[in-house]
């Protein structure tokens, strides 16, 4: 079974841990690292700098979907940045993500 990484922005630390403690709570990623960062892109016709958070969410390659579609039910962005890493880690580490989300 493979891995992989997702990668969100968010525009708040509240709304980070809120989506990233949904997710945990329903088994559908191992864990979450998530910090602070600036991001600039265009939007509605201008460029725009904002702060954001950043999360890093871990888990099985099967839960791309379940983990995406949830996402973006939840996500407080019209449109969220959700995308997809594959991943590899040491035998250990990979065993524990797989272990720690549902089947």
């Amino acid at each position: 079974m493979e891995i992989i990484i997702i990668k969100v922005t968010f525009p708040n630390i509240e709304e980070t841990k809120r989506v990233c403690t949904y997710l945990l709570q329903h088994k559908l990623i191992s864990s979450a690292n998530y910090f602070p960062i600036k991001s600039i892109s265009s939007w509605t016709g201008s460029i725009k700098e904002v702060k954001e958070y950043i999360a890093f969410l871990k888990t099985k390659s099967t839960n791309w979907e379940k983990v995406r579609d949830k996402i973006k039910e939840i996500h407080p962005y019209k449109i969220p940045c959700i995308i997809k890493i594959n991943a590899e880690a040491n035998v250990d580490y990979k065993s524990w993500i797989i272990s720690q989300t549902q089947q």
